[in-house]
């Protein structure tokens, strides 16, 4: 009989609890919620919690809190949220210098314990951070993604959604570019149920949704006093079951490129296919010569982050 999978959530915030309650309750295999010595039982609380959760809704994943990587050894997926959330009045590049180091402790003890895992990074700076931890771990680029685009994407899709007075489950979007405030939603190939969204949404209309979904966290920041975490946490688990379940689904994830839309050496967002390969194909779509010149000011934004990560 096969073994269950082996998932670790490093970081027991909101986002980690979130997490593993969907991992657990879509039984993607055991969670082993992951925080620092000091945290440790607050990461075991918030375990037991959803283990017992899970005999309320009927799920059998175990869910265990720890602060030792050696209960990581062997993961199949991980998911690495650590790191401290935006405040209010922060972009998410003020964060690099304060989670440069953490991501880095995070890609050290991995490389160790868990090598062969496909890691999914949501961390922010997000581009900078898989970067990094692509680095210091050295895996191959089908095994490292940023969580970004299923998250833009969705932010997308839902004020479209509103504005055109329709299901979101027949607006079909994506967000391409870095994960900050020159991300790129691509108009073009934007429809509800295959109808081009501009022949709905006015544009002036549109051009608003825009500057929307670009600021779309730091709304969330604003109201909230802290990063968003339920819809975060979805995207991620997704992207865990597209791998597990080898879904080939095409989404927005933020990718090593090799050349793809012109650009090497930088993790940035891009529609792939996610299977049970990991990233098994990068798609290029065709873009407007606006929608070019916007995916290059996003990635000449990305490269000065990773350049500040290269240099500390």
């Amino acid at each position: 009989m096969p073994n269950r999978k082996k998932i670790g959530l490093i970081g027991a915030g909101n986002i980690g609890g979130e997490l593993a309650r969907l991992c657990a309750n879509e039984e993607l295999g055991d969670v082993f919620l992951f925080d620092i010595a000091p945290k440790e039982n607050f990461a075991k609380g918030k375990a037991l919690d959803l283990e017992q959760n899970g005999a309320v809704l009927g799920y059998d994943s175990h869910i265990r809190g720890t602060s030792s990587w050696a209960d990581l050894e062997g993961a199949d997926v991980l998911i690495v949220t650590a790191g401290i959330p935006r405040k209010p009045g922060q972009s998410r590049d003020d964060l690099v210098a304060t989670n440069l180091p953490i991501i880095r402790n995070v890609a050290e003890n991995a490389k160790k314990s868990c090598p062969n895992a496909f890691v999914i990074v949501i961390s922010n700076p997000l581009d900078a951070m898989v970067y990094e931890y692509k680095r210091v771990v050295g895996a191959p680029k089908s095994h490292v993604v940023g969580m970004a685009g299923v998250l833009d994407s969705s932010r997308f899709q839902l004020f479209l959604a509103r504005e055109a007075n329709v299901s979101v489950k027949d607006v079909r979007s994506m967000v391409l570019g870095g994960h900050g405030d020159d991300m790129v939603p691509v108009l073009s190939m934007t429809t509800i149920n295959g109808v081009p969204v501009s022949a709905i949404i006015p544009k002036d209309k549109l051009e608003k949704i825009v500057e929307r979904t670009r600021k779309g966290g730091g709304e969330i920041v604003n109201l909230m006093g802290t990063s968003a975490y339920y819809a975060p946490a979805s995207s991620a688990v997704t992207m865990a079951k597209a791998y597990l379940r080898d879904e080939k689904r095409l989404l927005a994830c933020a990718v090593y490129l090799e050349g793809e839309y012109g650009y090497k050496d930088l993790f940035m967002g891009v529609p792939c296919i996610l299977g049970g390969k990991g990233v098994e194909k990068v798609i290029e779509i065709p873009l407007t010569e606006e929608e070019k010149g916007m995916l290059a000011k996003s990635a000449k934004s990305v490269q000065a982050v990773v350049d500040i990560c290269k240099k500390g």
